[in-house]
């Protein structure tokens, strides 16, 4: 799908708006999205104390209180800023995040086996979560400016996939599967959107299959073909690679249809769930809230979802259509990924739920996609 005959305002910008705040902003404020972000995020806090105030993390919940200040302000900033600015310094904004990918690589943390995080002084973060967005504003300056005549073909996925591929390469040594694959399906879901024709389509869903089967044998580690395997066969590894995965499903599964309610979780009390506050948070709810809480909380990411797809539908030229669809893949994939993982439909790969999860890094990656958004939403009565 492309905006037919959509003017690009990009190139005849309207100079008194251009570079300063317009009250027109606030005028025209998104309050829908805000008021979803806000009503998950909230439901957020209540389950992560839940599964925190009993062990020895208790202070993660401050911590992530914290961070969700820290993630509105940012969410503010991005959306106060222009995001026409983001055109010109597109692929320096991506240049800068591979390098921090690449000092990741050489002079990175290292925890669990995996070399993820940079140290600024007292502070750790993942470059890796920097390059979702990144990656979003580098294809959709590319995609804006080089769309073809029809619809996309082999010979135009070259630039698209190199500028996916550096990312996606330097994350994948380091290793981190997980967001590799994220950065994978954002490309893929931003050139769906511009448009791929039938024969390249099949062509490369025949290429990916043969190269995933190829990675599976020759690229993967022992521990990610592990965790692959466990979720074809669960009862092979009860205890080790098929832990995770059951704990969930006996937290998910316990809570029936109302939930033991809060604060009564015993999975996560327990210890029995590994990672409950982070990649298995959905479980906690799940056992606490029942299927009904579960359900709210998916019509909430539902409409979301919808709403952010409307946001990139009626935006006034190119450039920020494709934004708002990179950033609605971003949130999308994170939501399906985490929820199909903690119900065992997906391989345990390390993707935190949007607004539920603690990790820092994960939660302003999120908040300044939804300033982003909001952004886009807002000006596009101002043109």
């Amino acid at each position: 799908m492309w905006p037919n005959e959509r003017k690009d305002y990009l190139r005849n910008p309207d100079r008194r708006f251009f570079g300063r705040i317009d009250r027109r902003l606030f005028t025209n404020f998104d309050w829908t999205l805000i008021i979803l972000v806000t009503l998950l995020s909230a439901i957020g806090l209540v389950n992560l104390y839940s599964a925190t105030h009993h062990s020895e993390i208790a202070s993660k919940f401050q911590l992530h209180l914290l961070w969700l200040v820290v993630g509105f302000v940012l969410m503010m900033l991005a959306f106060a800023i222009n995001y026409q600015h983001l055109e010109n310094a597109a692929y320096g904004i991506f240049i800068g995040v591979a390098v921090l990918l690449l000092a990741t690589l050489i002079i990175g943390y290292v925890s669990h086996g995996a070399r993820r995080w940079l140290y600024v002084g007292p502070l750790r973060f993942q470059p890796s979560e920097l390059a979702k967005i990144a990656l979003v504003i580098a294809l959709a300056k590319y995609l804006s400016a080089n769309r073809p005549g029809d619809n996309f073909r082999f010979k135009d996925l070259g630039a698209p996939f190199a500028i996916a591929g550096a990312p996606i390469l330097l994350v994948f040594l380091q290793p981190d599967l997980g967001t590799a694959v994220m950065l994978f399906l954002i490309t893929l879901s931003m050139l769906l959107f511009v448009g791929i024709r039938w024969p390249t389509l099949l062509g490369l869903s025949t290429g990916g299959a043969l190269f995933s089967a190829f990675s599976y044998f020759f690229l993967l580690r022992d521990y990610q073909r592990e965790r692959i395997l466990t979720l074809f066969f669960p009862d092979r590894d009860p205890l080790g690679t098929g832990y995770h995965i059951r704990q969930s499903k006996i937290a998910i599964g316990s809570g029936r249809w109302l939930g033991k309610g809060w604060l009564e979780g015993t999975q996560a009390k327990l210890q029995f769930l590994p990672e409950h506050h982070t990649d298995f948070v959905f479980s906690v709810l799940g056992e606490e809230w029942g299927f009904l809480g579960g359900a709210v909380v998916l019509i909430l990411y539902f409409a979301l979802i919808a709403w952010c797809l409307t946001i990139a539908m009626r935006s006034k030229d190119n450039f920020g259509a494709l934004m708002s669809v990179g950033l609605t893949a971003l949130l999308f994939w994170h939501i399906f990924i985490n929820i199909g993982m903690v119900l065992g439909i997906m391989p345990v790969v390390g993707v935190p739920l949007p607004f539920l999860s603690y990790g820092r890094t994960n939660m302003l990656t999120v908040m300044i996609s939804i300033g982003l958004l909001l952004n886009i939403s807002s000006r596009r009565y101002i043109f």
